[in-house]
């Protein structure tokens, strides 16, 4: 690469996710979503940030993962939410219809139970009478289960039609950053160069939770089950955490031999999450992308002035 490409390359990261018919890119102030409307228009909305989520703790290490779980679970369910009442508008006569706070709040509470019940706790009661063996080998069972839960789960969900556009929009938004994180033209010939993976990924993130969760509760007894299935509840912050500063240190440093050799299954996995995009999904991914790119480039130019009138 050029000295000359290199000076074009962006240092701000962006990151996002797919939602029904749309995408959401994540700027440094709030979130961009684009979505695709039945008539072919495009819907935009923005999402303000976590304002407590995104303070100084926010660069703390370890402290920052719990933080961006919580900022994606929230600021992930809105997102979902907008493409979800664009689609029921298109669906009904009534454009009021929507899903509110309170429907996305149940939503958000259901998927969260249900992520535990499904991946820490199921694991755990078919693990339970190994333990008779010993309790290595009880933990090494509910591990073992762990991941093929995950792996069956994201392979069954994709599926569903419904998902596996998601999956093309999934590609959409990785190519995408791709494409702007090498500083190219957000246009479908250049972001077509790239591969839907991304090692930044939150399914790349689901994965690290399941294995570092392996690693952590392979070492812990297992005598009483108020103790075992507590533990699986209440360490979940702290696996999040090591979690994240994994895939921090893999999507930062690619290129890094070590970094691409523990990244690859992350990479592997995406194969289950993502497809080849259509140009429509890579329009919506590029909507998105651009408008998070403007509203972080109006605040800080916004800044710069108040620094400069203010002498700061």
């Amino acid at each position: 690469m050029s000295d000359l490409e290199k000076s074009n390359i962006p240092t701000r990261m962006y990151g996002g996710q797919a939602i029904i018919e749309g995408v959401m890119i994540r700027g440094a102030r709030s979130c961009a979503v684009s979505v695709r409307r039945a008539d072919g228009s495009i819907h935009q909305e923005n999402i303000p940030l976590l304002s407590w989520a995104n303070g100084k703790l926010r660069r703390v290490p370890f402290v920052r993962g719990i933080l961006v779980l919580i900022e994606t679970l929230v600021i992930g369910m809105r997102a979902y939410t907008i493409g979800a009442n664009q689609q029921i508008r298109d669906a009904g006569d009534d454009d009021d219809a929507e899903i509110g706070s309170l429907g996305m709040g149940l939503m958000t509470a259901v998927a969260f139970v249900f992520g535990i019940a499904l991946f820490f706790l199921l694991p755990l009661f078919i693990s339970r009478p190994f333990e008779e063996q010993s309790d290595f080998v009880a933990n090494v069972i509910e591990g073992g289960a762990r991941l093929v839960i995950f792996l069956v789960y994201i392979w069954a969900i994709g599926l569903m039609k419904d998902i596996k556009r998601m999956y093309g929009y999934h590609g959409a938004e990785h190519m995408t950053i791709h494409a702007y994180e090498r500083g190219l033209p957000l246009i479908p010939r250049e972001i077509r160069r790239f591969s839907p993976a991304h090692p930044r990924c939150g399914t790349s993130f689901l994965l690290t939770v399941v294995v570092v969760s392996i690693i952590a509760f392979m070492f812990i007894p297992r005598e009483q089950l108020w103790m075992l299935v507590g533990s699986r509840i209440v360490l979940i912050p702290l696996i999040a955490a090591v979690s994240y500063e994994f895939i921090r240190f893999t999507g930062t440093h690619t290129g890094n031999v070590f970094a691409d050799l523990v990244g690859k299954p992350n990479l592997w996995l995406q194969k289950l999450t993502t497809a080849q995009p259509d140009d429509e999904m890579i329009e919506i991914a590029v909507s998105a992308m651009q408008s998070a790119i403007a509203t972080d480039e109006h605040e800080f130019a916004a800044q710069r002035t108040v620094s400069a009138e203010t002498g700061s």
